[in-house]
C-alpha cells in the first residue's frame, strides 16, 4: 500500500512563495518517478512538473518554468515543490503523483498513486 500525503498549501499574496511537500509511505520513494499536477476550479487536472527516480531529470509546464522547482529527498521519502513568484492563476488544488514505471509523463494516466491534494490560493 503506497500512500502520498501533501502538505504546505495555503493562502499567499501574489509574488509570494510556498513550498509544498509530498510524503510517501508504504514503499521507497526511489522506486517512483514523481510529479505534481494541479486542478483549478472548473478545469481539468494539468501537469505542473515531474522528476525522475534519482532526481537528475526534471520537466516543467511552460506556465511555471522559471518560477517552480521540484526536488526530492529519497532518504526522507519526500518530494517538494518550491513555488516562487506566485500568480493568482496558480490558484488550484495541487496533487502529488507517483509513477512506478518512471516515465515522467505529462499524462495523468501514467501515474499509479495520487495524494489527496492541497489547496493553494494566491490573492492579488
Amino acid at each position: 500500500q503506497v500512500q502520498l500525503i501533501e502538505s504546505g498549501g495555503g493562502l499567499v499574496q501574489a509574488g509570494g512563495s510556498l513550498r509544498l511537500s509530498c510524503a510517501v509511505s508504504g514503499r521507497s520513494l526511489s522506486l517512483y518517478a514523481m510529479a505534481w499536477f494541479r486542478q483549478a476550479a472548473g478545469k481539468e487536472r494539468e501537469f505542473v512538473t515531474a522528476i525522475g527516480r534519482s532526481g537528475g531529470s526534471t520537466s516543467y509546464a511552460d506556465s511555471v518554468k522559471g518560477r517552480f522547482t521540484i526536488s526530492r529527498d529519497n532518504t526522507k521519502n519526500t518530494v517538494y515543490l518550491q513555488m516562487n513568484s506566485l500568480k493568482p492563476e496558480d490558484t488550484a488544488v495541487y496533487y502529488c503523483a507517483a509513477d512506478y514505471f518512471g516515465s515522467g509523463s505529462y499524462s495523468r494516466s501514467a501515474y499509479e498513486y495520487w495524494g489527496q491534494g492541497t489547496q493553494v490560493t494566491v490573492s492579488s
